[in-house]
């Protein structure tokens, strides 16, 4: 990611008055010098613990609710469509739930198409404990065993990141969207560490503790380059003010991708750009291959453009 703070209302459990931010940096400034083993442990705990979702909470459409096994985790997921239609994977982000994804249902079932929305691990229905990047990217792969194969899949935030890392691992899409989507989890381990004034020595041993526990090195999650192998048409659609992932993230995720197109919005934020109509059918007509029209901005602007 950027050099630009991410929001730990994202990227944690942490949703602290400005009073409790303050006293949560001074605990880690002394922790990290005198007992940097405890502060690991508990920077650990609060990378690891998604923030509880407190969005809508009904489903789009009745939907068949269903249980499926991705290692350690029993996903909660969602179906609805014929059964013999194609498939369309949606993958939510940190923190949020798969009802998040809702707005896309109905536009991609009126084209004929099965749609399967889930609650990530340590999400929602798919229950609590500490998760990270490799969990989620895991969970798609079992998805697509027991649900695939898909035809298409869309992707938001940290459900994003892990849509790519499956692509790069071999699972097979027609077509792909990303929305909002992170380009580096050192970066973002980084920004996570500076926000909370958790020493370099402290990120560093929780970054290798994390490594240690998934045999899997950050470095190997950040290698965006492999998405050049991947050769489907990508969208990517990205706010140009987002303030948890700045849109540089999908400039660069998105050079790598030979068919990649980029719809890049305004004043629509990380979470409402979900939800908005234009968005829901851009990404619909794209997943449909309706895309030989699609903006590469939204809102539209009226033409000509009005002087402020």
């Amino acid at each position: 990611m950027s050099t630009a703070t991410i929001s730990p209302a994202n990227s944690t459990t942490v949703r602290s008055s400005d009073l409790g931010l303050t006293l949560l940096r001074a605990y880690f400034g002394v922790t990290s010098r005198l007992l940097p083993g405890l502060a690991r442990r508990q920077a650990e705990r609060l990378f690891t613990r998604p923030p509880r979702y407190a969005g809508r909470q009904t489903e789009p459409v009745p939907a068949r609710r269903e249980t499926v096994i991705a290692g350690a985790h029993r996903l909660a997921v969602w179906q609805a469509g014929p059964a013999e239609a194609p498939g369309v994977l949606l993958s939510h982000g940190w923190g949020g739930r798969g009802v998040q994804m809702a707005r896309f249902v109905q536009p991609l079932l009126e084209r004929g198409y099965r749609v399967v929305w889930f609650d990530q691990p340590g999400h929602g229905e798919t229950g609590n404990g500490p998760v990270g990047l490799p969990d989620l990217t895991a969970a798609l792969t079992a998805l697509s065993s027991t649900h695939g194969p898909f035809v298409a899949a869309v992707g938001h935030s940290l459900g994003a990141a892990a849509l790519g890392l499956a692509l790069r691992g071999g699972l097979a899409l027609q077509r792909v969207v990303f929305v909002c989507p992170p380009a580096s989890l050192r970066e973002h381990t980084h920004n996570f560490a500076r926000y909370l004034h958790i020493s370099p020595r402290v990120r560093e041993a929780m970054r290798k503790r994390l490594e240690r526990r998934y045999d899997l090195r950050f470095d190997q999650i950040d290698r965006i380059q492999e998405l050049g192998d991947v050769n489907i048409p990508a969208l990517f659609v990205h706010d140009n003010d987002d303030d948890q992932i700045p849109i540089e993230h999908t400039m660069r995720l998105s050079a790598h991708m030979a068919r990649a197109r980029v719809i890049r919005t305004h004043g629509l934020g990380h979470h409402r750009i979900l939800r908005h109509a234009d968005v829901v059918r851009a990404v619909a007509a794209f997943i449909a291959g309706e895309d030989v029209a699609l903006p590469t901005e939204l809102p539209a602007l009226p033409e000509p453009a009005p002087l402020y």
